[in-house]
């Protein structure tokens, strides 16, 4: 059991049938920490409004964090642009889960850090709500072609590889897209004489520095795998799950991503119907 001071975590979309909450779990069960911070997303208000998904190890995933709360660790919720109806209860708190739209975090060295889910920079959300709805789509989309491709891999005897992350990372618009939200979010945590930003929103983990910020994403868990924690110490290091865990799901056990793509709406396994 690793102990950090904190954990951040953004985009699990429970609720979801691209979400990896047995990756999740196994993730939990390795870490404790003081303070865990939730950063948007983290429920998927958009699929479950168009098809219910909700299986048992979604509610597994919700269980783990109540369960560490009992045991004594902060929880702090920040609503995304998916769980975005919790911003009608910001300044609530659901057994000691604290719901807010951002926070000012301080590590162990004294660095302050603007903790924000970051969808409200993106001019997409905010003002061409059925364009992001179309990308969600497509995304969707691409997960399932990932789902497939990741099986093949397996077989073959290949690590975990993300499809729509590649494709992200070299496709000229998102690359800008990308370049623009961290400078964005830079200059935000700036203007408020902080020493960095922790976000989530775009799923592209990284810690770099940007202009003298110290700029952080948390990435995702339906891709990535990834999160960012603060040791003891005070500094904070980026966790990609499938490198310290390559062997996290056995070749043989097929069966939730099985579940997974039968879940999608429009997509049948072989051998399975879908409702």
């Amino acid at each position: 059991m690793n102990h950090y001071r904190a954990i951040f975590l953004s985009d699990i979309h429970l609720g979801s049938a691209g979400c990896q909450a047995d990756q999740l779990l196994a993730f939990l069960k390795t870490v404790d920490a003081d303070r865990y911070y939730l950063i948007g997303d983290i429920v998927d208000g958009w699929r479950l409004k168009k098809n219910w998904y909700w299986p048992q190890l979604h509610n597994d995933v919700v269980q783990k964090l109540l369960r560490k709360s009992r045991k004594g660790a902060e929880i702090k919720y920040l609503a995304g642009n998916h769980d975005e109806f919790l911003r009608n209860f910001l300044g609530s708190s659901f057994g000691k889960i604290e719901i807010s739209d951002r926070l000012v975090h301080e590590t162990a060295r004294g660095r302050r850090y603007l903790v924000i889910h970051g969808d409200q920079f993106d001019v997409v959300v905010r003002h061409a709500r059925w364009l992001a709805l179309l990308g969600d789509r497509a995304y969707e989309m691409a997960l399932f072609a990932n789902i497939w491709l990741n099986r093949i891999r397996r077989r073959l005897g290949f690590p975990y590889w993300s499809l729509s992350n590649w494709a992200k990372l070299r496709v000229k618009n998102a690359v800008s897209f990308i370049g623009k939200f961290e400078q964005v979010l830079a200059d935000e945590a700036r203007e408020n004489e902080l020493d960095g930003v922790i976000c989530g929103h775009i799923h592209h983990a990284v810690i770099e520095e940007r202009a003298g910020i110290h700029y952080c994403n948390t990435g995702d868990w339906v891709e990535s795998c990834t999160a960012i924690a603060e040791t003891p110490q005070g500094e904070l290091r980026l966790i990609r799950w499938f490198d310290e865990r390559r062997d996290a799901v056995p070749e043989d056990d097929l069966d939730a991503e099985d579940a997974a793509v039968s879940a999608l709406p429009g997509w049948s396994m072989p051998g399975r119907k879908v409702a």
